[in-house]
């Protein structure tokens, strides 16, 4: 079973097992991780899911597509390593991913 790891803006970390098949999102939810709100339930509409995939591990999944890439310009303080975290769905490969979570969602 994967591990996330979700970073908080003070370096705090909570790390929670993950079912593969499911999105970074739900992972997130169902563990209470604070800062990810998930608003749309993971339709890739509302970009209240956004987090910062550390750069070593964007290799490690597919590229995001156009319409992701649209609505991430709903989110707050987005950067090249800003992605909607409904849009990855966990493998065994992303065991150990780390995704840093933004100041704020909206």
């Amino acid at each position: 079973m994967p591990t996330i790891i979700f970073v908080q803006q003070d370096g705090s970390e909570q790390r929670v097992h993950a079912d593969v098949g499911q999105s970074v999102m739900q992972v997130a939810v169902n563990n209470q991780v604070p800062g990810i709100l998930g608003d749309c339930g993971g339709s890739c509409s509302c970009a209240t899911c956004h987090g910062y995939v550390e750069k070593d591990w964007a290799a490690h999944m597919p590229a995001a597509e156009s319409y992701e890439n649209d609505m991430l310009t709903c989110a707050m303080d987005v950067t090249d390593a800003s992605r909607l975290t409904c849009q990855i769905i966990v493998t065994p490969e992303l065991d150990g991913l780390v995704v840093r979570l933004p100041a704020l969602q909206t």
